[in-house]
């Protein structure tokens, strides 16, 4: 309410014949307005788990169903469909370390056996994506996408019943077709944009969303205070749209229409995303802006991947979204041990342990 014609409606009267702090008149919450202080983000159900967010941190492992992702673990690669694609980010990856026996594979089948050992090493939920998000990617129409896409997620959805599977897309007929195999996620990397269909479309399913930041160029006049703006907007459509605010998780888009300078500067100043009130998703995982400070390619990444999850759980995140599942998962639960109301296990490695 901005309008000054009717602010005196909210306020509380002075009753100076009571003395005190009644003496002078205040504001009041309308009769309909919330308390507009968010507490802590409520425990979200995401297919056949729910997350808890707060008690500990989860770990998102990713599944590149495409021939040219940045990293190089697109599965499609491993069968020879690079089509001619410049890998840009990619040069330099030594595949079999990405899939180990997986290499030249099927790859629902990769997928299959890649995401089955990801829940072995500790990841919570498995984001698959049939689009590369990387700068200069080559586009896909919805058909293609979808065949890359749902043929994993079936499988993944019989293979793995009690892991909740996340689908990357801003396509709303790709998304669908995965809800519809089994997905119980969204991922929305332009989840800032203007077009409301994606944000439809999970509202009518009961589908909790990410929204991710994201900008065509990296332009900013004062990036931390648009990026929290944008995605603040985004939060509000989301809600006008019909999903639930518990439904809600935001990503800051770390390496999406940021130079390495803004990245690093968004990586200081994470803990300014928790004024949003919604658990924070971050993926920092290989990307460009590690390789530029270590000058180092996308698979000698995972101690710079290590050093970003740690500060970006210091900083309040919920869920970090990484390639390397393993290595993240223990550095997740010693800073975990550190920063959260954590109990120490004891000092045996046996039932239990981290794998």
């Amino acid at each position: 309410m901005t309008d000054r014609t009717r602010a005196d409606e909210g306020v509380g009267a002075a009753r100076p014949e009571l003395g005190g702090g009644a003496a002078t008149p205040s504001f009041r919450l309308p009769d309909d307005a919330p308390t507009g202080i968010p507490g802590p983000a409520r425990p979200l159900r995401i297919g056949p788990a729910t997350f808890d967010w707060g008690t500990r941190t989860f770990v998102m492992g990713i599944l590149n169903v495409t021939p040219d992702s940045f990293s190089g673990d697109g599965l499609l690669a491993a069968r020879g469909e690079d089509r001619g694609v410049d890998h840009g980010d990619d040069r330099g990856v030594d595949r079999r370390e990405v899939r180990g026996d997986d290499r030249g594979a099927d790859p629902v089948e990769a997928a299959v056996a890649i995401g089955r050992r990801m829940v072995a090493e500790g990841a919570d939920l498995l984001d698959v994506g049939g689009q590369s998000t990387r700068p200069g990617h080559a586009v896909v129409d919805d058909a293609e996408e979808i065949a890359r896409v749902v043929p994993v997620v079936e499988a993944l959805r019989a293979a793995l019943p009690d892991v909740p599977l996340s689908v990357d897309t801003t396509k709303v007929a790709v998304a669908a077709a995965a809800l519809d195999t089994g997905a119980h996620l969204v991922n929305d990397v332009w989840g800032v944009g203007e077009d409301d269909a994606l944000l439809r479309l999970a509202a009518d399913r009961a589908t909790p969303i990410v929204l991710m930041h994201n900008r065509a160029e990296a332009r900013y006049a004062n990036l931390m205070a648009e990026i929290l703006a944008d995605l603040q907007r985004a939060i509000e459509r989301a809600v006008r749209s019909g999903i639930a605010w518990e439904s809600i998780i935001v990503d800051p888009g770390f390496g999406f229409g940021k130079t390495a300078a803004h990245n690093l500067v968004l990586l200081r100043e994470l803990a300014s995303l928790r004024v949003l009130g919604r658990p924070i998703l971050l993926g920092t995982s290989r990307k460009s802006t590690l390789g530029r400070v270590l000058d180092l390619p996308p698979d000698e990444r995972v101690e710079a991947t290590l050093a970003t999850t740690a500060l970006g759980i210091a900083a309040g995140v919920d869920i970090v979204r990484v390639h390397d599942v393993r290595p993240n998962v223990r550095a997740a639960r010693m800073v975990d041990a550190i920063v959260r109301d954590f109990e120490v296990p004891e000092a045996t490695r046996g039932e239990g342990a981290l794998p």
